[in-house]
């Protein structure tokens, strides 16, 4: 069975029929402290998880961790006694709070990027947390250990891909922003396939591919979806603002559901597809916009299922409260 996996942040609400076709939800985020605790107490989602699990008694609920200060990954990775008292809070994750697991989100070991501090050892001691909480689960006597993962080489080089493989159940590696705010070339953010002409030659499907062949098992790496966008302003009107420098790089555009309001064939805006990204965009004479959508989400889910790809994620849960994307994601997967 394909894994199809949400995160939900703090304004994020369930209902019964997304909470059937969620088999995963990762809870975003808790919180890891200088100390090596984690922190869950301020997540509203916590009134949920009840409900949710009645309505989905499969469901795996999963906390997703971030630091509180910029050292946390960094500190508690790097000293023994910080990652005992992980390892603990991991097991009184599952067998106090009711997860099903935890999820590392650090954006990045050894990368100095998202107000992250780091060092070279972090490519080592990563492996020795992502150890660490999984010696916690089985503490426990369950749960599982997964991560967050950039999707390009940096990632692959800044880890150590053999080692974490063997201990990860799974890696939710984020196919989205890879254009974003360090890129003043339009395009896609989330696509499934490179352009021809995109000097970036990134995409979902190479991403896979890099992960695949540095040592991770293909049926435990998520492909990322997008359920926000990407803009560029200020594009110059040519090929319909695709692949065109501008002054600055992507910032955020609306979610999904402002995009179906608005923006998606209304107010100027026209829909274009590439055949060759399988994606769409946007764009109004002056400012181009990336997204997912119901079509490439099914050209996703069909690679999944092709090339056993372990499922399918999403970020975030709040992007699309009508449910179209979910609904057409568990249609395709189920």
């Amino acid at each position: 069975m394909k894994k199809i996996l949400g995160y939900v942040i703090r304004d994020s609400k369930v209902t019964k029929e997304q909470a059937e076709i969620l088999t995963h939800i990762h809870v975003a985020f808790g919180l890891l402290t200088m100390e090596g605790e984690i922190i869950t107490d301020h997540h509203p989602f916590l009134e949920q998880m009840e409900q949710v699990r009645k309505w989905n008694p499969k469901i795996q609920i999963v906390l997703s961790v971030v630091p509180q200060e910029p050292d946390a990954f960094t500190a508690v990775s790097a000293s023994e006694r910080l990652r005992e008292n992980l390892l603990n809070s991991c097991a009184r994750l599952v067998t106090e709070e009711g997860f099903d697991g935890v999820d590392f989100d650090w954006e990045y070991p050894c990368v100095p990027s998202n107000g992250m501090n780091c060092c070279p050892e972090d490519k080592h001691n990563f492996t020795l947390l992502c150890r660490a909480a999984k010696k916690g689960m089985e503490k426990a006597g369950r749960g599982s250990v997964s991560i967050a993962a950039g999707a390009d080489l940096y990632y692959i080089e800044s880890v150590e891909p053999e080692n974490l493989a063997q201990i990860l159940d799974y890696v939710c590696l984020m196919t989205y922003d890879l254009k974003c705010g360090f890129h003043a070339l339009t395009g896609h953010h989330t696509a499934l396939y490179s352009s021809t002409g995109d000097i970036f030659r990134n995409s979902c499907d190479q991403a896979l591919r890099l992960f695949e062949n540095a040592g991770f098992p293909k049926e435990k790496l998520l492909m990322g979806a997008a359920f926000y966008s990407r803009k560029w302003d200020d594009v110059q009107d040519r090929y319909h603002g695709f692949l065109q420098y501008t002054k600055a790089g992507g910032g955020y555009g609306p979610n999904y559901d402002k995009l179906a309001e608005e923006y998606i064939d209304r107010n100027g805006f026209v829909r274009y597809w590439d055949d060759e990204a399988k994606a769409p965009f946007l764009f109004n004479g002056s400012t181009f916009i990336s997204y997912d959508d119901e079509e490439s989400l099914s050209h996703k889910c069909r690679y999944v299922k092709r090339e056993g790809i372990g499922g399918l994620f999403y970020w975030c849960h709040s992007g699309d409260k009508s449910g179209v994307l979910l609904r057409k994601i568990g249609r395709e997967l189920s």
